[in-house]
């Protein structure tokens, strides 16, 4: 179950929205998410980014046919249109950004493991891929170079600890339930739990957090 079919639940009228103001709403909640949690999330995987671009180049094929026009009518509506066509662009950049931002930081973490690689597009793949090489080959001509060959890995876990980074997942992240649920959290004394409705705010780790968001039952704020 995707989040569409959790706010049908929540919204009868949810059928009702144009698509395209589906996709904005969508996109927003995926900007909204990527930027709150502290490990990168899974590249929507419903064609959503496609549509979005093929939105945004509409648009800009549309506001060049109207460039030009002196109509006050037209005019207007071409103001309405770029004024849409630039928070698509904005939220398109913010949430890119965001995303790669943490794939710089944590490469290799996001390299290391099938499932965690299965969360980046084909394009943040390759990007992670190439960047990772740039770097090594950049450290090992620095300095890795000097250093005993079984000394020059990146990834050793020798000693059961792992040079690898990874994302804080204690990170506190406000959610917001989309369903009434129990909601469980590990506090510095003592864990807990509250019976959670729909529409509430909680503070939790993201490490706790992260569950409830999967299953469809809360979304970052």
């Amino acid at each position: 179950m995707d989040i569409d079919d959790i706010l049908r639940e929540v919204d009868p009228t949810f059928d009702s929205i144009p698509p395209d103001t589906r996709d904005l709403q969508a996109l927003t909640r995926a900007w909204r998410a990527e930027r709150s949690s502290p490990e990168l999330l899974d590249w929507p995987a419903d064609g959503l980014f496609e549509r979005i671009n093929e939105r945004i180049k509409q648009q800009i094929e549309k506001v060049e046919e109207m460039t030009g026009d002196m109509d006050p009518k037209t005019n207007f509506a071409l103001i309405v249109i770029q004024t849409e066509l630039e928070r698509y662009k904005y939220l398109v950049r913010s949430y890119l950004r965001a995303r790669i931002a943490k794939i710089d930081k944590h490469t290799l973490h996001y390299l290391s493991r099938p499932e965690l690689r299965a969360r980046l597009s084909p394009s943040e793949l390759a990007y992670a891929t190439r960047h990772q090489a740039l770097l090594h080959n950049h450290y090992l001509s620095s300095f890795l170079s000097s250093f005993p060959p079984p000394l020059q890995n990146l990834n050793d876990t020798a000693g059961n600890t792992s040079m690898i980074d990874a994302p804080d997942l204690d990170t506190a992240v406000f959610i917001r339930l989309l369903r009434d649920t129990v909601v469980e959290g590990r506090g510095t004394d003592a864990d807990g739990q509250m019976d959670g409705k729909n529409g509430d705010v909680a503070i939790l780790r993201w490490s706790d957090a992260k569950k409830l968001v999967d299953s469809g039952s809360a979304e970052v704020v």
